[in-house]
């Protein structure tokens, strides 16, 4: 899927310029506006940086259609929940245009209704639900114990920084996101206990503004990176399987209190079921202080040659 016959090389590139990448997402999530385009929906354009990979990723397009649909509502609302289908795999040599249906505004909840198009076909419908801030019955899930601090684990540079593929060079040095494994990752091989759980600590590489909305959007982008590891985890299969298909399907996913993705975030994640060539990835977002702050729920296509089960 991500980067098959690769091989070990002295002679990768050096390390980017951390903060170009976190500007790099900061610019994607700066959708364009076209309110004169409007009929019943108000339209956004938005762009994807130059990759290597074939397809956008569906990060990105999540966290575009996020950016969308706030820009449509009132500022002191932030979303709280969404939930999407992936339908098309998107272009990256193209820009993505995004129609946002103001489907209701009532006393202290806002929904709406996005799709992600290209060439006239959405590629992602979303609905999201906003909220003005309120209080109420609190209480969540504690963070696991027992969690190596990120300081202690290797980056995804240590990891993939010597292979000589493309992909491995982007996801190494230049994405946007620092994400450390708490178990070992499965990239390139899948040699530890087939557990269905797996957990990662995460954050931008580089400070983001102060604007929440960003912030929120931000982690949704992060969220689709490993969500549907802990499927192959489980069965034991690498991402550099040769011919295997692995796509999302869906996403869903709460945030239940503020939260900076420039500072360190627990990503825990599981899978309680995998059958029909499809798998179900949970996950829960903690803050460094143990402060559940998301919950997020997808899931994959994932489609094995030759009849492997794993």
């Amino acid at each position: 899927m991500v980067f098959p016959h690769v091989a070990q090389t002295k002679g990768a590139r050096i390390v980017t310029d951390s903060a170009q990448n976190t500007q790099r997402l900061i610019d994607l999530l700066d959708l364009s506006g076209n309110l004169q385009a409007r009929t019943d929906e108000d339209i956004f354009v938005g762009h994807t940086p130059k990759q290597s990979r074939p397809r956008v990723f569906g990060g990105q397009v999540l966290g575009q259609s996020i950016i969308a649909a706030a820009r449509t509502v009132a500022e002191e609302r932030g979303i709280h929940s969404m939930h999407g289908y992936f339908l098309r795999p998107g272009d990256p040599h193209q820009p993505i245009t995004f129609g946002v249906e103001r489907m209701r505004d009532g006393r202290s909840f806002s929904a709406r209704r996005v799709h992600a198009y290209q060439d006239g076909k959405p590629i992602l419908s979303m609905i999201a639900s906003f909220q003005e801030s309120a209080t109420g019955l609190d209480h969540h899930d504690p963070m696991p114990q027992g969690i190596p601090d990120p300081d202690q684990l290797p980056t995804t540079a240590d990891v993939l920084g010597d292979i000589d593929h493309p992909v491995a060079q982007e996801w190494a040095f230049e994405r946007p996101f620092d994400v450390r494994h708490v178990s070992d990752p499965i990239y390139l091989r899948a040699s530890g206990e087939r557990t269905a759980e797996s957990a990662v600590w995460l954050k931008t590489t580089a400070p983001m503004p102060d604007d929440q909305a960003v912030h929120r959007a931000a982690l949704a982008y992060a969220s689709d990176y490993t969500l549907l590891e802990p499927i192959l985890r489980r069965h034991g299969i690498e991402w550099v399987s040769r011919d295997m298909s692995v796509a999302s399907l869906d996403h869903a996913m709460w945030w239940h209190r503020d939260f900076r993705v420039d500072e360190w975030l627990l990503y825990v994640q599981r899978s309680p079921s995998a059958s029909s060539a499809r798998g179900l990835g949970t996950g829960s977002i903690y803050n460094r202080q143990g402060v559940l702050v998301a919950s997020v729920a997808q899931e994959g296509m994932v489609r094995l040659p030759d009849g492997r089960l794993g």
